[in-house]
């Protein structure tokens, strides 16, 4: 255990803060330590040299190569860049070295202040069973379950029966959603343990597990705590974080609407008891779970700053990172509890870089287009631009929308307006289902649940046939931008009177021919069977924000889109469709399984090789498991057959479209 007065006497002023930390997260801690008047440094690995958060900071510091392990992971590299640039004050973000308390203890040994809980508050709560055994003794009702020292399979296993099914296995060291299965079948429970242990090692070094009693149709509940070092000790409030993919959060709100003043009271109440009983001291959150039937329970205490923090700022009116600057330099909260005011409704929304319709998988790739929302309402938190690559290194969220009113439909409206006018092309996103999911009934209703993508959205919202307007506006985009009609006069035109273009046009599984000609310059007749559309096309891209204005069968559309490497990408506010003119491109392998190769879907590790070449499997068997962006994804075969060839090794990185495998015949 940590020395908590050693810790504590970290508090003191200091002048120049490092936020350890990438993306959204650097640029929002950069953003209130520059209004505080203090220096800012930013760290970056090679993957990030030319971010957002590098150019905001004063100064800046090489950490090393893209993975996270040999960067933003690595405690010495971060803490040498804090003496080399003069840091005297650490802000760690949330991830990454954020709830390490050995970081947190070196820190301060250094001489840092780390503007973050004591390590031993860190320490306490770090392992998810230690943490239930301490909040079963300060009396927080917690969800029952095993968190004995006793890993081997036959205890857990046994423990999960006594429990009784369904349970969740979860790594103890574990967050993010990462090392959790829930298993539902006795037959399951093997695979399952043996899958979660795996995935914590990874993500956590440790392959401890914890088993939870699965509470059906759940809330998740989480109340934002904060302390200082003069005893103070309050709540601000829940947040309704139940919309999950994967026990990962895609839709966080404040206030909840299934939390009425009396349980707001009850669970602020246990969470402050649960952050007094560790000597907490700055920014956290303790997570519940919110049954049916009224009844809540503790889950975990997360000992930083949680990604959802600004719809709690939204509906207080605070600025908590200013909060966590003011506590670690020695002040008093600004607010006792009865001060605290709760007012309006806010919603975040977590934009991922990837594709919904193929089980949440993770997207790496070169970012062509961003445009970020400006409305009354709508805050963006991000660290993206145009031309940034997305890699395969870390966490998908590449940006957090937030929209408040003075009601909750009013926030819900204001969002799913943003939604609409934000535009992320040449990556694909979850931006679509996000609109889908905020207009459904239960959603609307205030009724969504832990369950409520799996309910609602299995297939990750499915996707939309392209309107035939759509397809005859890329069919004409392709062509105009193909450079092979001349301009002028003669446009349209050949010796033998009017030409025509044919295009190819596909986009998903379909192909279907186009045959355009052209009534004057940039304006097209595009036919298809019985269709005939006139399309006349605007300036197109302004080189900014890919904005296109076109004239579609008399209607005006405004929409955005880019083509790179013969794909265009059109964003008509509701989709981002992919289309290719096949007669004017080389066809591209598509990646993931197809036919009899099973090509990466993604940079990244190869974890796992579940079978061998000469091997005989079943359609959708396992044959590589493979790890990117914090997760695991498991690489099916598409068919039974015999494998031919396995050609990677665990532990090898691959790239996309790297051949993972391929069966014979």
């Amino acid at each position: 255990m940590i020395d908590q007065g050693l810790a504590n006497s970290s508090a003191r002023p200091f002048g120049t803060i490092l936020v350890v930390n990438r993306g959204e997260i650097a640029c929002r801690v950069i953003r209130t330590a520059r209004a505080m008047g203090y220096r800012t440094a930013a760290v970056y690995s090679d993957a990030d040299a030319q971010s957002l958060a590098v150019s905001m900071a004063d100064v800046a510091v090489r950490i090393g190569p893209a993975p996270a392990g040999e960067s933003y992971l690595d405690g010495a590299r971060l803490i040498a860049a804090a003496k080399a640039c003069g840091a005297d004050a650490v802000h760690p973000g949330y991830g990454f070295l954020s709830e390490n308390a050995g970081f947190a203890a070196a820190c301060v040994a250094a001489g840092l202040v780390f503007i973050g809980p004591p390590a031993s508050a860190i320490d306490a709560m770090g392992n998810k069973a230690a943490a239930k055994r301490r909040m079963i003794d300060a009396g927080v009702p917690c969800v029952p379950g095993y968190q004995g020292s006793d890993q081997s399979d036959a205890v857990l296993i046994a423990e999960a029966k006594r429990i009784g099914l369904p349970v969740m296995v979860k790594a103890a060291a574990g967050g993010g959603g990462r090392g959790m299965r829930l298993v539902s079948a006795v037959e399951d429970l093997g695979a399952a343990i043996a899958s979660a242990r795996s995935e914590a090692v990874n993500a956590f070094g440790s392959g401890d597990l914890i088993l939870e009693k699965a509470i059906v149709d759940a809330r998740h509940i989480e109340i934002q705590v904060f302390a200082d070092g003069h005893g103070n000790v309050i709540h601000l409030g829940e947040r309704d974080c139940s919309v999950q993919r994967r026990h990962q959060k895609v839709i966080e709100e404040a206030p909840s609407p299934a939390v009425d003043a009396e349980m707001r009271a009850r669970m602020g109440a246990a969470a402050v008891q649960a952050a007094k009983s560790i000597g907490y001291r700055g920014a956290g959150t303790v997570e519940f779970l919110l049954g049916a039937d009224g009844q809540f329970y503790f889950l975990e205490m997360n000992t930083r700053l949680q990604v959802e923090h600004p719809v709690t700022e939204a509906i207080t009116g605070l600025d908590l990172v200013e909060w966590q600057i003011r506590v670690a330099r020695g002040e008093r909260l600004p607010l006792s509890q009865d001060q605290v005011r709760l007012s309006g409704h806010a919603i975040e929304v977590r934009l991922y870089a990837e594709d919904p319709a193929q089980q949440f998988l993770p997207q790496a790739g070169l970012v062509l287009a961003w445009v970020a929302p400006t409305a009354t309402g709508i805050r963006v938190d991000h660290g993206l631009k145009a031309r940034d690559e997305i890699t395969p290194h870390y966490d998908p969220m590449i940006a957090k929308i937030i929209a408040s009113g003075s009601t909750r439909e009013e926030a819900r409206q204001r969002m799913i307006s943003a939604l609409r006018d934000t535009c992320v092309l040449g990556i694909r996103t979850n931006r679509t289902l996000l609109q889908r999911m905020l207009a459904h009934m239960s959603f609307a209703a205030g009724g969504a649940t832990t369950a409520f993508i799996g309910q609602h959205f299995a297939d990750g919202g499915g996707g939309t046939d392209a309107p035939v307007e759509t397809r005859a506006l890329a069919a004409a985009l392709l062509l105009d931008r193909s450079g092979e009609v001349a301009s002028g006069s003669l446009a349209g035109w050949s010796s033998t009177g009017v030409a025509l273009y044919p295009v190819l046009l596909r986009y998903g599984e379909r192909t279907e021919r186009w045959l355009l000609s052209v009534s004057q310059e940039r304006s097209y007749r595009a036919q298809l069977g019985d269709h005939c559309l006139d399309v006349q096309l605007g300036s197109g891209s302004d080189g900014r924000d890919a904005a296109v204005r076109a004239l579609v069968d008399g209607v005006s559309r405004n929409c955005r889109a880019v083509t790179a490497a013969g794909t265009l990408f059109l964003d008509d506010g509701e989709e981002v469709y992919e289309f290719r003119d096949d007669l004017r491109a080389v066809r591209d392998v598509s990646p993931g399984t197809a036919g009899s190769r099973l090509l990466a879907p993604m940079n990244g590790k190869v974890v796992r090789v579940s079978a061998r070449a000469g091997d005989a499997v079943l359609a959708g068997q396992c044959v590589v498991v493979l790890e990117a962006m914090k997760m695991q994804h498991e690489i099916k075969a598409p068919r039974a057959g015999i494998l031919a060839q396995v050609p990677v090794t665990e532990g090898q990185q691959v790239a996309t479209r790297a051949l993972l495998a391929e069966l014979a015949g």
